[in-house]
């Protein structure tokens, strides 16, 4: 007896390739601004082809905010494991400077432009990224805490505000590398910032 073909066609594409080339475009427009004939063309596949691997768009997207965590955010788990707060605070500034400077990857930071850029329809693109914020902030609030401890904090320190100065800090370099700004310009905030870091 013959040997039955196989059903449908086989893939004829990479998707990892084609999920890097999605996230360029998210990146480089949110995720609102990016259309479906933005991400097939980037991606060199069809509609078709795109939902027989990936979902929707929605679903693209958080496969693509996956790979931008895994690759691009690298810095913020290397922060989390320096022996001091003031060296989890300079290795997160500046890994998040060298990500938003690379002459590679699209200007500013994929969750910034896509939580902004965000109307009714796309609130559950917002809440991930929210969420993914979130997991962040708590694991350094975690960090701080330790820190404080251990005495490498004074007592008197706000943790909480301490982590959401450093968050403010990142979403605003963020926002000026995806506006023009130097790498000098932001390694001058960069500087400033650790100036008055209030470690002992």
């Amino acid at each position: 007896m013959a040997a039955l073909p196989p059903k449908g066609r086989p893939r004829e594409f990479c998707t990892d390739a084609a999920l890097a080339a999605a996230l360029r475009v998210f990146w480089s427009k949110g995720y609102e601004g990016a259309s479906l004939a933005d991400l097939t063309e980037a991606m060199g596949i069809t509609r078709p082809s795109l939902y027989a691997a990936f979902g929707n768009k929605e679903a693209l997207f958080h496969k693509a905010l996956d790979l931008y965590e895994a690759e691009k955010l690298e810095y913020i788990r290397v922060a989390l494991e320096q022996p001091t707060a003031r060296g989890v605070a300079e290795t997160f500034m500046r890994g998040a400077l060298a990500m938003q400077t690379s002459q590679c990857d699209p200007k500013g930071c994929l969750g910034v432009i896509s939580a902004m850029a965000c109307g009714a329809e796309a609130e559950s693109i917002k809440a991930d990224v929210i969420a993914r914020r979130a997991s962040s902030q708590a694991a350094l609030i975690g960090r701080f805490e330790q820190a404080k401890r251990d005495g490498d904090l004074p007592a008197h320190v706000d943790v909480l505000g301490l982590t959401s100065y450093l968050y403010a800090l990142l979403q605003g370099m963020a926002v000026q590398a995806g506006s023009g700004a130097s790498r000098a310009d932001l390694e001058r905030l960069v500087d400033t910032s650790l100036a008055i870091w209030p470690s002992r």
